[in-house]
């Protein structure tokens, strides 16, 4: 396709659709592929084939695939409805290839990993916007990525 791979972490929170609105407003044009990055990090309870990706995330999903309830279930992934038309409504969009790419494990490290795994161009990341106290005790994905990433990153706060 020749065109960038942009990046949208998503956990199907509001905070992850308001990235992934952003993204499709702000940043994507013809010739790119929008990749969803998903991070499960409670998978040690699922069988077969998800322990085959734990180290390089599984294939690109096509969108068609993704949005099928079975193909999700055998990813150990549960896209919520909003999520499908959000993203069903950006590969309308003149040229652009939706795909998603479903990481195991600890999402900070999973997501920094993936943009150079993949390759990413840029990376959209939502911001749950906690406590500094929370901040401080849990730590952020969104603070980890933007200072560990080989890429720009952009992070999106959720609307109040």
């Amino acid at each position: 396709m020749g065109g960038r791979k942009i990046g949208v972490a998503v956990d199907f929170s509001s905070c992850s659709k308001a990235a992934l609105r952003w993204a499709s407003t702000n940043l994507t044009r013809n010739g790119d592929q929008l990749i969803l990055i998903h991070v499960n990090s409670s998978y040690q309870n699922e069988q077969g084939a998800v322990h085959l990706w734990e180290q390089t995330g599984s294939p690109f999903i096509p969108l068609v695939e993704f949005s099928d309830p079975h193909v999700a279930k055998a990813y150990a992934v549960s896209p919520d409805n909003e999520t499908l038309e959000i993203l069903t409504q950006i590969s309308k969009q003149g040229g652009i290839e939706v795909v998603a790419k479903i990481f195991y494990g600890d999402p900070a490290k999973k997501l920094y990993e993936a943009v150079d795994l993949v390759p990413l161009s840029c990376l959209v990341i939502g911001n749950r916007g906690l406590s500094t106290l929370k901040r401080a005790l849990m730590g952020s994905v969104s603070s980890y990525v933007v200072n560990h990433a080989t890429c720009p990153v952009t992070v999106v706060k959720e609307s109040m």
